[in-house]
């Protein structure tokens, strides 16, 4: 196992942190393969509940996005080796973290947006071949540069599998069902890095780096062929045009935000290039406002936000992302420096957090009939809000009992909540418009990520002098406490009933 880094490493980079501390549980998607000679539907997409193609189509997505995303620990953890096989710096190679992640942030909506214009069918074939050519090129990469250009090209084109993978899941089942796969999509993206960590180490140990891309090229390869065989066609719509002026602007905003963000923690506030990166956030986000007003297709529509059933979910993804991966960051540095835990030990006290993540979201998805969506995201944010306080009580003295039923709460809260999230977004804009609003909850929450993680890590280690170690986990943990809190609040204001979330217009077509 990586010992968790210090607060004081020059090369300590967050986004690396979230891979490196990702120990839990392998949970296999398994394709039918009998099915699979089945002829595709070129018609719209099925969403009764009689066929088994909705879920046919969900695993083989699945399949497809679970192969994508499982790599990301290993090249987190497997720097130092990376480096000395190609003669770079350890600290260069960050950006095999940082790039992919950043990149993945700023394309997703226009990956939506192509989705929902050319066919999410077209555009997820297109990612996964673009990932597929990538890796395997990653594999043969001679140098530093060109391992990083290879991931960063790899993870740009490769965003486009999230939003239309969500999107073809959400257009084959009818609004009630979409909860239910929803929590397996949710279950396969969270596991794929973990899978990739547990399964990969030894490989890497074994054989070296390289032997990690050669697996998952032909991996991706077979996911490509099976998803060309099985997947539907999806609506083209000539009549709306991408908007490219908005799509800039929204580049700078998130650029600016996401690489200010980044290289803070590297470089400090006060550097002449981070304060420029954070200047070009509120020219780009009100260039971005006033493009889309006038926009007569714009790539957000800003009237969605006026919806609760819109923009409650998507506000909610971003207080809990924030709670959620700041306290991932602190926690086993807090048992590292408050308990001088090894950093075996922190990892095997870290699995039920996954691992509750992993059970609670399909079983979320399948309660979701039964229980309100509001009533569900309103219990997970609780369970999370409710983890941070008491992580905020005991950090002073984190026992071992107290620290997992902590984390026991923050597995099953976020869990539980992100497929009735996904479902309500989806369920509150037609069809035709799924991708962009996938993309766009799942970029708030890219944001929530990226701020809680350096944030609630700025906050305990500007406190550590006054309070010493215990005390200064304490009150970073309180900070994430109440941004989590704030979550819970406006949960609150989710529309009731079950077909309070449901667009008026939504159809099988959109």
């Amino acid at each position: 196992m990586v010992d968790p880094p210090q607060p004081q490493d020059p090369l300590h980079d967050p986004i690396t942190d979230v891979a490196v501390e990702a120990p839990g549980v392998d949970e296999e998607a398994v394709v039918p393969w009998s099915m699979l000679l089945r002829r595709r539907p070129t018609g719209p997409a099925e969403s009764g509940s009689g066929s088994d193609r909705p879920w046919l189509v969900t695993w083989t997505v699945l399949f497809g996005a679970f192969w994508v995303s499982s790599t990301i620990t290993i090249l987190a953890v497997s720097r130092p080796e990376i480096a000395q096989d190609l003669g770079a710096s350890v600290e260069s190679l960050v950006w095999l973290i940082s790039g992919p992640t950043i990149a993945v942030a700023l394309t997703g909506t226009t990956a939506g947006k192509l989705g929902d214009l050319h066919g999410h069918r077209r555009v997820y074939l297109i990612g996964m071949v673009g990932a597929t050519v990538f890796v395997a090129l990653t594999a043969l990469a001679w140098s530093g540069p060109s391992l990083i250009a290879f991931r960063v090209l790899g993870a740009t084109i490769g965003a486009a599998t999230g939003p239309s993978s969500l999107a073809l899941i959400n257009r084959m089942f009818t609004p009630e069902r979409r909860s239910r796969a929803l929590g397996f999509w949710s279950l396969v993206v969270a596991g794929g890095p973990v899978v990739g960590l547990v399964a990969g180490g030894p490989l890497v140990e074994a054989f070296g780096w390289r032997v990690i891309f050669a697996v998952q090229a032909p991996l991706l390869a077979v996911a490509t062929v099976v998803a060309f065989v099985v997947l539907p066609e999806t609506g083209r719509r000539r009549d709306v045009h991408f908007d490219v002026p908005g799509q800039l602007w929204l580049t700078v905003t998130l650029g600016g935000l996401l690489f200010g963000i980044d290289r803070a923690a590297a470089w400090g506030l006060t550097n002449p290039w981070t304060i420029g990166f954070f200047l070009l956030v509120p020219v780009g986000f009100l260039s971005f406002l006033a493009r889309e007003r006038r926009a007569e297709h714009p790539l957000i529509p800003l009237d969605w936000f006026a919806r609760r059933s819109f923009s409650v979910p998507v506000g909610v993804s971003f207080f809990m992302q924030f709670g959620y991966m700041g306290g991932f960051i602190l926690t086993p540095l807090l048992l590292e420096q408050v308990r001088d835990l090894p950093a075996d030990v922190v990892a095997l006290i870290m699995v039920p957090r996954p691992l509750t993540f992993a059970v609670a979201g399909p079983l979320a998805g399948f309660m979701v009939g039964r229980v309100s969506a509001r009533s569900t995201i309103v219990a997970g944010s609780a369970s999370l809000a409710l983890s941070m306080v008491v992580f905020a009580l005991v950090a002073e003295d984190p026992t071992t009992a107290v620290v997992v039923l902590a984390l026991t709460l923050s597995g099953i809260g976020v869990g539980a909540a992100q497929p009735a999230i996904a479902s309500s977004v989806a369920n509150s804009v037609p069809n035709r418009d799924l991708g962009i609003a996938g993309a766009t909850q799942q970029l708030v929450s890219q944001v929530g990520t990226t701020l809680g993680m350096n944030v609630l890590e700025a906050v305990e280690s500007v406190s550590r002098d006054g309070r010493g170690p215990g005390g200064s986990y304490s009150i970073a943990y309180a900070v994430g406490a109440a941004v989590a809190g704030a979550g819970v609040v406006l949960s609150l204001f989710m529309t009731r009933g079950p077909d309070a979330d449901r667009h008026p217009t939504t159809t099988p077509d959109g």
